[in-house]
């Protein structure tokens, strides 16, 4: 049926646990259940922080959402962990724009 998806939205790992959180555990389906109990071990800091982030890395820092979702979720601490996922995104950032997402991605700790 054209025009029945739903549209699709990216979000991190803590932002998935709070959609979850609403749920009725006693609702949820198994896929639910084992997505909940994994956002809830690996998300790193609370919902309104991860989206003033990821604005903040989209706007100061030039990644696309995806890219920082991305970082958001892996939270690297280094330069050298940050440039294994900037080769994935076939990007090369200057040291100076690196440290700069590094510093946003510290304030998640």
């Amino acid at each position: 049926m054209v025009g029945t998806e739903s549209p699709k939205k990216l979000v991190s790992i803590s932002e998935a646990r709070d959609i979850l959180s609403k749920l009725d555990p006693e609702q949820a389906d198994q896929i639910q259940k084992r997505t909940i109990d994994y956002a809830s071990k690996f998300s790193k800091a609370s919902e309104d922080k991860t989206i003033e982030a990821r604005q903040r890395l989209m706007a100061e820092c030039e990644l696309t959402e995806a890219e920082a979702i991305e970082s958001i979720n892996v939270l690297p601490k280094t330069i050298a962990e940050l440039r294994v996922f900037t080769s994935g995104w076939k990007k090369l950032l200057p040291t100076d724009k690196m440290e700069k997402i590094l510093g946003i991605l510290r304030k998640l700790e």
